[in-house]
Formats: C-alpha cells, structure tokens, sequence
C-alpha cells in the first residue's frame, strides 16, 4: 500500500495576490505544481495572463481575476470568482504589498497609511473573507508574505517595515483566532531579485555589497519563497501555525545600507 504524498496539494484551491510577477508568480506555479487550482490575481492582466499559460503549459489548473486589490470589495469579488469556478478555497496567500524606503521626516502621513493599507489591511480583509469557507476545507492555511524589514530595524523604513512587522503581528494573531481548523503563517523573505529590487541588482557594487553582507553569500530567487509557501500549504505542515519562517539568507540586519544620514 502507498502511503499519501504529504507535499501533495491536490483538490486544494489556492488564491494568490500579487500574482503576476516575482514572489506571487513562483508561488503559484508551485502550488499548481503539486496540483492545486490556483487562482491568480493583480492589477496586470497581461502578466497573470503570462503565468497562467505557463501553468498550463506544465500540465497544471490556473485562472485569474485582474484588478485593484486595495478595497474589500474586490477582495470579495475575489472569494466569490474562487468559489464560482471551483467550488471552495482551502489556501489563501497574500502577497501584495510593498512599498519604497524613505527618510522618517520625508515620510507623509498619507504614504504611511497607505503603506499599512496596502501590506496589512489587504491580508486583513481576504483572510477575513476567505475563513468561512476555508472552515469548510481540509488543511486549510493561509499564508501571510511580510519581509526582514519587519524584522530587523532599519533606516528608511518607517513605513515599510513597520507595516511588515505589524502583518507579522496579525498573523500570530490569526493563528491563535482560526486554530484549529485553519492554519496561518508569515514568510518573511530577505532581498530577493525580483524586477522591484532591479534598482540594486542592476548596480554591480551594490549588488556584491548585498551578497557580502548576506551569510549564505547570495541574494534569494523567487522560488526560494515559492518553495516555502508550497510547503506550508502541504499536510506535511499540518502541526504548524503561527510560524514565522525566515526565508532570508541568514541575515539579521538589513544587508544594505541605505546612505540616510544622521539628522
């Protein structure tokens, strides 16, 4: 008799934000990998259009709503097309968010906000609206994408990293709310080169002074996340919630320096 693959996601329905690119693109080919209906979705058509051919391609089940993710109501609009098309949900990512460093005293109170909107009010409100029927799916997770920044302290993020730190927080909060039935965690990925850390990697000083002050040597890969949302998605996760995994290279300070002067 052969035991049940626990790395398999088959029947599972994933939606993924922040899609179409980088972080949220490898994700959900990982997940349609090991066989989850994955469904897609970002502002750009063109780019979720581009991922879920390339699921396809690969023999795997993808589809995808295209839009402004900022407002619950289409964060709604999004649990409903997941529930239209396959009839349930059982792993919910959210990986929208960013935001661009700046100097404390040149940071607006708008940007802030919209800083906290953006990273934590989005996973707020899909997980919100996703519970009552991840409550009716097994091994239902959901799996929060924060960053080192909410972790390690640096210049220039007064928005950024306090927004990371705060989606963090919710996520161990969640986790205590939802268990047992639906597991939640937080990834929190160190500098990975994708087209929004191009600024750097496109520099070759401060690419190698990046790589020189990470332990492992190497700036991350999409996949590196990808693979730990693949992961914690499976039922070879199935006794972890409230986790705060470091996908990070090691580092325990930021690994560049951003220049900001004393005041």
């Amino acid at each position: 008799m052969t035991a049940p693959d626990p790395f398999s996601l088959d029947g599972h329905v994933a939606i993924v934000t922040g899609a179409g690119r980088g972080i949220g693109r490898s994700a959900a080919i990982q997940l349609a990998a090991a066989g989850a209906h994955v469904l897609l979705a970002a502002r750009t058509e063109a780019q979720l259009a581009a991922v879920c051919d390339e699921i396809a391609a690969a023999g795997g089940s993808a589809s995808y709503v295209a839009g402004d993710l900022a407002e619950r109501d289409a964060m709604a609009a999004l649990v409903d097309v997941a529930i239209d098309r396959y009839s349930g949900v059982t792993t919910v990512v959210n990986n929208v968010g960013g935001s661009m460093p700046k100097p404390f005293m040149e940071t607006s109170e708008r940007g802030f906000n919209r800083t906290m909107t953006w990273n934590v009010t989005t996973a707020f409100n899909l997980s919100q609206l996703a519970t009552p029927h991840l409550l009716e799916a097994p091994n239902a997770s959901i799996i929060n994408i924060a960053s080192s920044a909410g972790l390690n302290p640096d210049r220039g993020a007064a928005n950024y990293g306090t927004a990371k730190a705060a989606l963090i927080a919710l996520s161990e909060r969640m986790a205590q709310d939802l268990s047992p039935k639906i597991r939640v965690n937080v990834i929190c990925p160190g500098a990975i080169a994708t087209s929004a850390l191009e600024i750097v990697t496109d520099n070759h000083a401060l690419h190698e002074a990046m790589v020189a002050a990470t332990p492992m040597k190497r700036l991350g890969v999409p996949d590196d996340i990808g693979h730990a949302v693949r992961y914690l998605a499976s039922p070879a996760a199935s006794y972890i919630t409230g986790a705060v995994l470091r996908v990070d290279g090691g580092i325990r300070t930021t690994n560049l320096d951003m220049g900001i002067a004393d005041l």
